[in-house]
């Protein structure tokens, strides 16, 4: 009796759980284009992602952190990916991503990704950013998982890398991150 009530009581959390997931505010709808942005200043600090079976598609949610105290030159990359293609990403030297782009394809059960690059406003020596201490992530998520990620302190997300796979339709995810600090 008591086993029962222990995978009922799983079950129910588990269910719960996807509700839960289902309720968040995120940044796009299942096989709609997605647009975020950081406020000016800012970048991404934080990276969710849910994978729904049905429509073969993810939801993002995203969270941002200031960067700059000076103002920010940004541009968007072109897009960095065909569809089914395995893409490794990172925003020239000195420059975060700040936000991110992009499209779903049915036929494909896939995206196309752009990324928003930004770099202080600020060049001189004494007070631009510089980027130390890089290194990638391992694979942040497995197939069809729910995945959150958050930049570790006094970092920055300077790239990101993800590859397809047709039998799940769903990627698996790694960031690039580096220390940010002043030139001297």
């Amino acid at each position: 009796m008591d086993q029962i009530q222990l995978i009922s009581s799983t079950l129910s959390s588990e269910k719960l759980d996807k509700e839960r997931l289902l309720l968040q505010d995120w940044h796009d709808n299942y096989d709609e284009t997605l647009n975020f942005q950081c406020p000016p200043g800012q970048s991404i600090s934080s990276i969710s992602s849910y994978h729904n079976s049905y429509h073969d598609d993810r939801r993002w949610k995203f969270s941002c952190k200031p960067t700059f105290s000076w103002g920010t030159d940004c541009f968007l990359s072109p897009y960095v990916n065909d569809f089914d293609e395995t893409f490794s990403f990172e925003c020239p030297p000195h420059h975060v991503i700040a936000g991110i782009n992009s499209y779903h394809n049915n036929y494909h059960e896939d995206r196309r990704w752009q990324f928003y690059c930004c770099r202080s406003k600020c060049t001189s020596e004494v007070r631009g950013h510089c980027h130390s201490g890089c290194q990638w992530t391992s694979f942040v998520n497995s197939f069809d998982e729910y995945f959150f990620w958050t930049v570790p302190i006094q970092r920055v997300l300077v790239g990101t890398g993800s590859y397809h796979d047709d039998f799940h339709e769903d990627r698996r995810w790694r960031y690039k991150y580096c220390l940010q600090q002043s030139c001297k």
